[in-house]
């Protein structure tokens, strides 16, 4: 696309897709690196990616909120089975979700070669159609997240235990289905890591969302104008963002 053409009006579905999805996946981000399970989201992403493979395969022509509601079962069980591994298996639980990822992502691949259009399927679980989010999409994930978003920011620290991974799970399941596997990833981690060694909680999260904001507008202009893979190239430019602000993060952590 040359610069002339560019139209911004045709990035702000995607760049509030974006914004909900940063909403909740900063917090969710911040408490990931706190527990020290950094795969858990990639882990339960792609059990959430096998439910909907497997309604896809198994249900045929569902409705939307089938799907969804095939895929927060699954995302909800394997949410369930981290926190019991954590009770019970801590020394080993990197490796076992680890492992419950690569048997989802298996599992997946083995269902999705019985599912009409598979690689197409599969193209969007992983990077996600996020230059193509409908309203019906947006309107329905923020009905999921406004609600998930008050209940996470109203709760103690010693009552977030298992609710951790329900509304982890949840949130999930909805961000899988609008920008893909890869990018959920990199929306909790990226920013996360970026802020972790700022003291102050409240200028941690704003650090973050700022971090995220910005490698989301930057990532969908470099999309457009350059006719780049979206999903691929935000995850770029969300690591450029905290290469050039990891200075000034730096002296703020002082």
């Amino acid at each position: 696309m040359i610069w002339t053409d560019f139209d911004l009006m045709l990035i702000v579905p995607a760049f509030l897709a974006g914004t909900l999805v940063l909403s909740i996946h900063i917090p969710l981000g911040q408490e990931v690196l706190k527990r020290g399970i950094i795969f858990i989201d990639i882990a339960i992403a792609q059990i959430a990616a096998l439910g909907v493979i497997a309604a896809t395969v198994f249900g045929g022509e569902l409705a939307s909120w089938q799907i969804q509601l095939f895929a927060g079962f699954s995302a909800i069980t394997g949410a369930l089975l981290i926190h019991w591994l954590e009770k019970n298996h801590t020394s080993i639980l990197e490796a076992l979700i680890g492992l419950l990822f690569v048997l989802a992502a298996s599992g997946g691949l083995l269902l999705a070669s019985y599912a009409p259009h598979s690689d197409e399927l599969l193209h969007d679980l992983l990077v996600g159609q996020i230059l193509w989010v409908s309203t019906e999409q947006l309107l329905w994930v923020a009905s999921l997240y406004i609600p998930l978003l008050l209940i996470w920011f109203n709760v103690s620290d010693k009552q977030r235990s298992i609710l951790f991974y329900l509304v982890f799970s949840l949130a999930v399941t909805a961000s899988v289905q609008l920008i893909g596997i890869y990018l959920v990833f990199a929306s909790l981690i990226v920013p996360a890591i970026a802020s972790r060694k700022i003291s102050n909680p409240n200028t941690r999260l704003i650090i973050a969302y700022g971090i995220g904001l910005s490698g989301y507008i930057l990532g969908l202009i470099a999309s457009l104008a350059f006719d780049l893979p979206t999903g691929a190239v935000t995850i770029w430019t969300l690591l450029a963002v905290v290469i050039i602000v990891k200075p000034m993060i730096n002296r703020t952590s002082v």
